[in-house]
């Protein structure tokens, strides 16, 4: 406030009565204060108010799908921190419509939050205007998915090195057809785990082509409905034997229509999944995935925020890319016979890189 005064030549208390609407201050100094606080980007600190005082400090966090159990664990380890904090985080959900997002950041906004955690919704048509008024405004929030062009904070994993090794042990069991059940359209890391997937046939003899990706979305109807027209309709000359999923739900939705038409995990298709849901350990068939450290994943991004909301000084954006797992389980299996032997429950690692860099 002393520097916005100090831009516009009045006192402190002028531009309280400016920022509060209180009080007769003449139309030419209100719009040198104006002035000031959109020239200096100026965020007046939220007015201590009763409900404030009983309510507390708090974070929001904006998902893109609340039914999905991925963000179960990412909502607990934000929590862990935040609580430990002295912060109360409130949860809203887009369910993938960006302008459900951009009402739920500005209500959470309304309710005076210290900061924000948000998966954002990256469809060709959304306006993201919301988060470079964000940035604008140098409020503080952390993104768990990039947005090009907003320098923003931000944790994730490779999602591009993470599905270019899932294809890559398909291939190094001898599939030589291979398809990819991409997500939904607004999700940059489905747009990273089909590149991942085009990286690693690229690397070898094979060509995926723009039919062996089947847009399917993030749920197990998806998954199911997406499977059920491929393997029911596509001759058995042509059919993968390998399949890479989205994540772990339509990977399940896959198997179900697997099952349903007569075909066998892994005996006839092999299937792999993205994120490792703690559902898995409840399948007949125990599912390979990419294992994402999710919880952790909360965790760091909350740190991250706390450091921005409590800082004196604008913080720099900053990047934690952590390292995702290949789980090997019993939904895969070799083209040709390697003496029998099947692996069961083996973590590779991903390369090692630093989980968290300054940008």
């Amino acid at each position: 406030m002393g520097d916005v005064a100090r831009q516009a030549g009045v006192s402190k208390a002028t531009v309280s009565v400016v920022l509060n609407g209180t009080g007769g201050v003449k139309p030419a100094t209100r719009e040198r204060v104006l002035a000031a606080i959109e020239l200096l980007n100026y965020r007046a600190a939220p007015v201590i108010s009763q409900a404030r005082t009983v309510g507390g400090r708090s974070l929001g966090l904006v998902l893109k799908e609340m039914d999905n159990p991925y963000y179960a664990e990412v909502v607990h380890g934000v929590r862990s921190v935040a609580e430990r904090h002295g912060y109360t985080v409130l949860v809203a959900s887009s369910e993938g419509e960006y302008e459900v997002e951009r009402r739920a950041v500005e209500l959470l906004r309304a309710k005076d939050i210290d900061g924000l955690i948000a998966t954002p919704v990256l469809h060709e048509g959304a306006d993201l205007s919301h988060l470079f008024e964000l940035k604008r405004r140098n409020f503080p929030f952390v993104l768990l998915e990039e947005v090009l062009g907003v320098p923003a904070s931000l944790v994730d994993v490779d999602n591009v090195e993470a599905a270019r090794r899932a294809t890559e042990y398909l291939i190094e069991l001898g599939h030589t057809r291979i398809v990819h059940f991409a997500g939904p359209p607004y999700s940059m890391h489905s747009r990273q785990r089909v590149d991942g997937t085009r990286w690693a046939c690229s690397k070898s003899r094979l060509v995926l082509a723009d039919d062996d990706v089947i847009v399917s979305g993030a749920h197990l109807a998806d998954g199911y409905q997406a499977a059920m027209a491929y393997f029911r309709d596509t001759p058995l000359e042509r059919r993968a034997t390998g399949v890479t999923c989205y994540n772990d739900l339509v990977a399940i939705g896959v198997m179900r229509a697997l099952s349903e038409l007569g075909l066998r995990v892994p005996d006839d298709v092999s299937v792999i999944g993205f994120d490792d849901i703690p559902l898995l350990d409840y399948l007949s068939v125990p599912l390979t995935t990419v294992r994402v450290p999710k919880r952790r994943m909360g965790e760091l991004a909350a740190e991250m925020l706390v450091r921005h909301v409590e800082s004196h000084a604008v913080v720099p954006p900053q990047r934690a890319l952590l390292e995702a797992e290949l789980v090997i389980r019993a939904s895969t299996r070799a083209i040709a016979s390697r003496n029998g032997v099947r692996s069961r429950d083996v973590v590779l690692p991903a390369p090692s890189h630093p989980s968290a860099t300054s940008a």
